[in-house]
C-alpha cells in the first residue's frame, strides 16, 4: 500500500513497516567517471520514495537504507519519479542472505499494485545469478547467468558490492564490482521508476548507500509511417498495397511472380523499430539494412513474417538464406494466429536482435552484414498475398550515449 506521509530521518530509528501505510562479455569496464550523477537519496529521509507490495521493512541506519524482510508477498521502496535513459550506482551489502535486487524502468499495474519490470538480480544461493536480468511479474528471466562463470563469481555474499546499471534505448548493461555481469538488447520499456526490492522469504536484510544516477535523457519512439500516406516509402515490384483506415494493407496474387516490397526512401543504420502486423495469408518479411538489388528487388535481412510457421527468425534474401530459423514448437510460443502480433527488430553495430510480441525470437552477437541500409515490408512472390501492417515506429539509436 501507498504512504503518503515523510518519515523521520533519526540515525538508527527511520522505519518504513508494514503497518504505516501498508542471455554478456565480462570484460567490458564500468563507467568509471561520477561526472553528471546526482544522489537519488537525501540520506535523512524517505522524500521522494514510497514503499509498495508487501510487508518488509525499510529504515535509515546512518547513511545507509535498510530493507528487512517481513510478512506477504515481495516489497519495494520505489521513487516517484521516472527515469528513461541513465546511468545508476550503488553499493549493497547482505546482512542475512536473502534474494533481492534493484527494479529500473519499472511500473505497477492499476489496482493491486504488483510491480513489474526490469531487475538487476541479487542472488546469494549457490545458483549465483546476482547480476542478470529479470522481468519481475512479468517475462521472468531475460539474461541468466548459466554458464557465464566469470559473471557468477563477481558478487561477494559477505561484503559490500557495487552495482552499476546502464539503460540506453533498448540496451541493458549491468556489472558487479566492475565485472559486465549482462549485456541484453530488449526493446520492451523505455522508462520507469526505480526501486530497491526486498523478496518474500523466511529471512533476509539488505543495506543501500551511495545511490547516484546520471540522466542521459530519454530514448523515444517516432512513426516511421505516419499512417495517412506513402510519404517516405517506395513501392516496387509486384503486388498491391492500400491504406484502410490507418492501415496498410498488402496483396498480391498467385500469377504474379515478382517480390513485392514497400520500401523507405530513407537509409538507417543503428535503430530500434516495430510494427503491429497480421498474416492472413502468404509469406512477407520485415526487411532492414537492404540495398535494391537482386532478383527479389532487394537484398539483405528479413524478421519472418508467416501465418503459420518461421515467425520472427532471420533470412538474409540474397545472402545466406536462413540465418535464424525458429522451431515449430517455439513459434508456437509467441506467435498469435489470425491476430495482431508485435515485431520489434534492433540492429545495434554488429547485433541483431528480434522479438515478436515480447519473446526474443533471434539473435545475431556478431554478424558480419550489411550497417546501413532501407527498411521495408514485403510481399512474395507466386503466393496468394494478404498482410496487414500498421502503428510502424522507429527509434534511432545513439552508440554514444
Amino acid at each position: 500500500m501507498i504512504f503518503k506521509h515523510i518519515l523521520s530521518a533519526l540515525a538508527m530509528g527511520a522505519c518504513l513497516t508494514g503497518g504505516i501505510g501498508s542471455g554478456a562479455p565480462a570484460s567490458a569496464q564500468a563507467p568509471a567517471s561520477e561526472r553528471g550523477f546526482v544522489s537519488l537519496w537525501n540520506g535523512r529521509d524517505f522524500s521522494g520514495w514510497r514503499k509498495v507490495g508487501g510487508g518488509a521493512t525499510y529504515r535509515i541506519e546512518g547513511n545507509n537504507i535498510v530493507g528487512e524482510v517481513g510478512p506477504g508477498a515481495n516489497t519495494f521502496l520505489r521513487t516517484d519519479k521516472t527515469y528513461g535513459d541513465f546511468i545508476l550506482k550503488l553499493d549493497l551489502k547482505l546482512d542475512v542472505p536473502g534474494n533481492s535486487g534493484i527494479q529500473y524502468r519499472s511500473h505497477q499495474r492499476d489496482g493491486n499494485g504488483r510491480v513489474y519490470g526490469y531487475q538487476a538480480e541479487v542472488d546469494p544461493s549457490e545458483r549465483a545469478w546476482s547480476g542478470g536480468i529479470y522481468d519481475e511479474g512479468r517475462r521472468g528471466w531475460l539474461f541468466p547467468l548459466a554458464g557465464r562463470p566469470e559473471a557468477q563469481k563477481a558478487f561477494k555474499v559477505d561484503d559490500w558490492n557495487e552495482y552499476v546499471i546502464k539503460a540506453v534505448g533498448p540496451h541493458h548493461q549491468v556489472w558487479v564490482n566492475g565485472i559486465k555481469t549482462a549485456d541484453l538488447i530488449d526493446p520492451m520499456d523505455m522508462e520507469g521508476f526505480i526501486a530497491l526490492q526486498v523478496h518474500s522469504d523466511k529471512q533476509g536484510k539488505i543495506r543501500w548507500r551511495n545511490i547516484r544516477l546520471q540522466d542521459l535523457g530519454r530514448s523515444e519512439w517516432k512513426p516511421l509511417w505516419n499512417g495517412r500516406s506513402f510519404n517516405g516509402w517506395e513501392k516496387i515490384g509486384g503486388g498491391d498495397w492500400k491504406i484502410e483506415d490507418g492501415v496498410i494493407h498488402g496483396t498480391s496474387a498467385r500469377s504474379e511472380p515478382r517480390h513485392g516490397h514497400l520500401i523507405t526512401r530513407k537509409q538507417y543504420g543503428d535503430f530500434a523499430v516495430r510494427l503491429k502486423y497480421k498474416a492472413n495469408r502468404g509469406n512477407s518479411g520485415l526487411y532492414f539494412r537492404v540495398d535494391k538489388s537482386g532478383d527479389a528487388g532487394v537484398s539483405g535481412f528479413q524478421a519472418e513474417i508467416d501465418p503459420e510457421k518461421d515467425a520472427g527468425g532471420l533470412y538474409e534474401t540474397g545472402g545466406r538464406a536462413w540465418v535464424v530459423q525458429p522451431k515449430p514448437e517455439d513459434v508456437k510460443k509467441w506467435y498469435k494466429p489470425n491476430d495482431w502480433n508485435e515485431m520489434t527488430v534492433t540492429a545495434l553495430g554488429p547485433r541483431v536482435v528480434v522479438h515478436v510480441n515480447g519473446q526474443k525470437t533471434a539473435e545475431l552477437l556478431n554478424d558480419p552484414g550489411r550497417r546501413r541500409g532501407h527498411i521495408a515490408l514485403q510481399l512474395h512472390g507466386g503466393q496468394d498475398m494478404d498482410v496487414q501492417f500498421k502503428d510502424i515506429e522507429i527509434m534511432e539509436l545513439n552508440p554514444k550515449k
